[in-house]
């Protein structure tokens, strides 16, 4: 009951909500990623969502496209921007996912949305981290994030498929605040930190 109704109609609320508290803030930093990034505030990279279908999650742009001399794009690392590098340790970039959620893509709370890459590596048992809507945040986001192994996340997005439930979903919110307040596991992103999924050992 909880995980089919009542936490969409929380999904959709709580979205408008923030996105209307929140304009302000975006537009200044939308406005200031637009000069920095030259004309691109926004990130678009394709996310396997629920029963793994594919949707673009939307980030704002922390990176820019500088390339080598070979025409690569250089290191994520050296791409952050100052700019990018606040809105990562503040959890900001994560702010226009709230149109995902408001699509029917996303949740607030749920697994993370990883590569599509990753989809033949799983397990069975890791598959199950898809039969609920990815979230903004999660069980495992707030359990360690990336300082903790590929197999200890699934498992923790697993434990959250078949525990979803209001209460938790509370703690996790809860939880979140206080690891953005704190910046703890914050600016370790998946894409600058933690080495790609290789499948189970």
């Amino acid at each position: 009951m909880y995980s089919n109704i009542l936490k969409r109609i929380l999904d959709i609320g709580a979205s408008i909500l923030l996105l209307v508290v929140l304009s302000p803030i975006l537009f200044v930093i939308i406005l200031l990623l637009f000069f920095s990034n030259r004309g691109k505030p926004f990130y678009y990279q394709e996310r396997p969502g629920k029963n793994e279908r594919i949707f673009k999650v939307i980030k704002l742009k922390s990176m820019n496209d500088k390339k080598d001399k070979d025409g690569n794009l250089l290191p994520d690392v050296q791409r952050i921007t100052p700019i990018g590098r606040f809105i990562r340790n503040t959890s900001l970039d994560e702010l226009p996912q709230l149109i995902n959620v408001l699509k029917g893509e996303m949740s607030l709370i749920g697994p993370r949305p990883l590569l599509v890459s990753y989809l033949p590596l799983y397990n069975e048992e890791q598959k199950q981290r898809h039969l609920l809507r990815p979230g903004i945040t999660g069980w495992a986001q707030v359990n360690g994030r990336n300082a903790i192994s590929w197999e200890k996340k699934f498992a923790l997005d697993v434990y959250y498929v078949k525990n979803c439930s209001f209460n938790l979903d509370l703690k996790i919110l809860w939880l979140t605040f206080l690891k953005v307040l704190r910046k703890d596991d914050i600016s370790a992103s998946e894409e600058l930190t933690m080495e790609f999924f290789k499948g189970n050992s």
